[in-house]
């Protein structure tokens, strides 16, 4: 190194910036102080602050995830497909960060889980409203999953908003018609408020897309979707191995089946026809 490096890089500061007025910029920004401190068990048990954590973490992985596919729907029905597609591909790499959050609470014994279960009472993640909202922009519906958040006003208005307006898979659909798919009018007109259930026109136009162009706008949405859905199904298995292993067969926290309910829900395929027309291209 030369001589007259030398006392430039001696006149760098060696610590950065540390007197502030009040809190730190890092603070204020992040709410670090906020989310750390968000955390009170109702048990003795040192393996619930695990437990208690993760689940906060997921909750706010949902939060970005719903924010990417809200995203993603604007733009298409912009008919901006890049920005949808760039939405997507965040997306997935915010589901696989969320399916890691079940390796802490993946190898939990019944006795470990059993030692703070009773603490949860009725507590369930059935009953996370943006969750929730996620299922929904899957095109998941039903209003009767707005009972559980009837007490909270803000929550329930935000939940009712989403149930009532299109899906992504929707504003998916709605853009493949405008590009010239034949979507039957029975889709594109269809009650958004409820479930969205598969149609053979819908499965014969991801067949049309798939046997065309693969560089194609709607060819690589279709596969940015794939990827989205396949991840939200390791998501319901990987809840599905967890509850098994720590909790067997007995009924859930919520009341619901536990892993029967679960084993329901994994067999459901996000974008059905996505999967389903692949046998015919």
């Amino acid at each position: 190194m030369s001589q007259q490096a030398q006392p430039h890089e001696a006149s760098e500061p060696e610590t950065p910036h540390l007197d502030f007025a009040g809190t730190t910029p890092y603070e204020d920004y992040v709410k670090a102080d906020v989310l750390t401190h968000l955390q009170h068990t109702l048990s003795d048990d040192p393996g619930e602050m695990v437990f208690l954590v993760t689940t906060q973490v997921m909750e706010l992985w949902f939060t970005v995830v719903v924010h990417e596919w809200e995203t993603a729907a604007r733009a298409l029905r912009a008919d901006d497909v890049p920005v949808a597609i760039d939405a997507l591909k965040r997306s997935v790499r915010e589901l696989e960060a969320l399916n890691s959050s079940w390796r802490p609470l993946g190898q939990l014994t019944p006795a470990q889980f059993n030692s703070y279960r009773g603490a949860l009472g009725e507590g369930s993640g059935f009953q996370s409203a943006m969750y929730r909202r996620m299922e929904f922009l899957l095109g998941d519906k039903s209003a009767s999953m707005l009972v559980p958040h009837r007490g909270a006003p803000r929550v329930h208005a935000e939940l009712e908003k989403a149930l009532h307006e299109p899906s992504l898979y929707d504003e998916v659909l709605r853009l493949l018609a405008r590009r010239g798919s034949e979507i039957p009018p029975s889709v594109l007109e269809r009650d958004v408020s409820r479930r969205y259930e598969p149609s053979p026109e819908v499965e014969r136009a991801w067949t049309a897309v798939y046997s065309g162009d693969a560089n194609s706008e709607v060819a690589r949405l279709g596969e940015a979707l794939t990827d989205v859905a396949e991840l939200v199904w390791r998501w319901r298995n990987d809840h599905l191995v967890a509850t098994r292993r720590a909790m067997g067969a007995k009924t859930g926290t919520g009341g619901s089946a536990g892993v029967a309910w679960l084993e329901k829900r994994a067999r459901n395929n996000v974008f059905p026809e996505l999967w389903t027309a692949r046998s015919y291209v």
